[in-house]
């Protein structure tokens, strides 16, 4: 049977998803300089995305430690909830909700805790102090991809992460219960779920990587031990929140790939993977899975360079079509089986619906497209409208990419994290832009995106949007993420 991106699907949960598509997590870098709750930046962001007709949007990754942030401005879970702290995330869930159209997007908040992957300076800590994996395996070390990088990278890798300090039985447990605080204070403040961010070298996929985790007890990386912190985290979870509050997972399969570029090397992350799909679906807990790759080390999730999509129009298409034949041949109940969830890469309408009947995915995830285009469903209606009288329409682009940023990737191939990094940061400022103008102008349309914005000019105001009483560390940091990037430019 045909099936149509406004189609309508069930979760195993029960609740429904009005259409196929999926405004995919984005980090927003909008809360306060050292971390804290959503805002006004937020809401303006967010209530442009309510009014086009998203079947789910995702937040950015709510960070679940203060002391282990991303790039700093992260939305984190407060240490406690009550009525006061939870104010500003009722106010993002009922923006979310708020569609002026007569659909209801779902609301997912997604849950990160950023472990070894939390940078110096801007991390949250005191300077030098080391975050908390797995195992003490600094990020960078002894990847394959990374030999030979050259001092610059060397430098970079060594200035932002430091040696990590390994997990105790505690430190476990208790990052365990911030998992099930941030699902808590989801369900309160009127989200209809969480999405647990198991991807992208983020705590819980060091959990599951050889790479990450060396450890030799019952949280280790032995096939029976390898998915226990997913699961253990899934399982309470469960136990404070109804039945129908939505449960996903974002995992990663890029991940599972630990040194070498050969097929074999391929298709052993491959079996790793789906192995690991396979347990958390048998789980029969589970509503969605996306599917993403890359972390800080091989950061394909952020990369935008036209010469790295070898062709495909969605990076994981061909191994979420895999995850998706093999889950309906498992022994799970079909109505327990999880949604897929494929996200990135998706430039046209004939690029989603192909997803679709080619069975890649249940549900179809954008995220900078949504960035460049959110109105993007009401303008995937009018080209099917459009499509009746001309052909052409399905496989005309959403909107067209900054090339300025591909530019700028180019520019800097020694340390591929900083190429990413450009990308973001021009996202980032897009984002920003849109918030500001549906913040002064809440009727308007959409501002449009400013391709004249180059990469470098994009990284200086990502960085640079700042108030008077920022702390001196903060400017340490950044006078730090700057002077390397500068270094690399000048380097190539």
């Amino acid at each position: 049977m045909d099936c149509n991106v406004f189609d309508p699907i069930d979760l195993p949960c029960g609740r429904t998803i009005e259409n196929r598509l999926v405004k995919a997590a984005m980090y927003e870098h909008m809360a306060n300089s050292s971390g804290g709750p959503p805002n006004e930046f937020h809401y303006g962001l967010y209530s442009e995305w309510a009014k086009h007709g998203w079947g789910m949007i995702i937040t950015g990754n709510v960070q679940l430690s203060p002391q282990h942030l991303t790039l700093g401005r992260d939305i984190v879970v407060p240490p406690t909830l009550n009525a006061e702290v939870i104010k500003p995330f009722e106010r993002l869930a009922e923006v979310i909700h708020g569609a002026v159209d007569g659909t209801r997007p779902l609301a997912i908040m997604q849950l990160s805790h950023a472990g070894r992957q939390s940078a110096n300076f801007i991390g949250g800590r005191l300077p030098f102090v080391p975050p908390l994996a797995p195992s003490s395996v600094r990020v960078g070390a002894g990847h394959t991809e990374n030999r030979g990088r050259g001092a610059i990278s060397d430098l970079m890798f060594h200035a932002l992460f430091q040696v990590p300090t390994e997990m105790t039985t505690l430190d476990i447990l208790y990052v365990q219960s911030s998992f099930v605080r941030g699902a808590l204070l989801a369900y309160k403040s009127g989200f209809d779920g969480v999405q647990l961010h198991a991807a992208h070298g983020y705590l819980l996929a060091q959990f599951m990587s050889p790479k990450s985790n060396i450890r030799n007890d019952e949280y280790s990386v032995a096939p029976e031990n390898v998915t226990r912190m997913l699961s253990e985290i899934v399982e309470a979870i469960r136990k404070v929140v109804p039945t129908t509050f939505i449960i996903g997972i974002k995992i990663n399969s890029a991940d599972y790939v630990t040194s070498g570029n050969t097929e074999e090397v391929s298709q052993e992350g491959e079996r790793r993977v789906l192995d690991h799909i396979r347990t958390i679906a048998s789980w029969g807990i589970i509503d969605f899975i996306e599917i993403s790759g890359g972390d800080y080390e091989k950061p394909d999730f952020m990369a935008c360079s036209g010469s790295q999509k070898l062709g495909r129009q969605a990076f994981f298409a061909q191994f979420s079509r895999t995850v998706m034949k093999d889950l309906h041949r498992s022994p799970v109940p079909f109505s327990s089986v999880p949604l897929i969830l494929l996200t990135g890469g998706f430039r046209s309408h004939s690029h989603l619906q192909a997803a679709l009947m080619s069975k890649h995915a249940d549900l179809l995830g954008i995220g900078r497209g949504a960035v460049l285009c959110p109105d993007l469903p009401r303008i995937i209606r009018l080209q099917l409208q459009d499509s009746k009288s001309s052909s052409t329409c399905a496989d005309r682009p959403f909107a067209r990419e900054p090339e300025a940023v591909f530019r700028a990737s180019k520019w800097v191939p020694s340390v591929k994290l900083i190429g990413a990094g450009v990308g973001t940061a021009w996202y980032t400022t897009r984002m920003r832009d849109i918030a500001i103008s549906q913040i002064k102008y809440p009727r308007a349309e959409p501002p449009p995106a400013d391709y004249n914005r180059g990469g470098l000019i994009a990284v200086f105001k990502m960085w640079v949007w700042f108030d008077s009483r920022i702390a001196p560390i903060w400017v340490l940091g950044i006078f730090t993420v700057l002077i390397v990037t500068g270094e690399v430019l000048y380097q190539h």
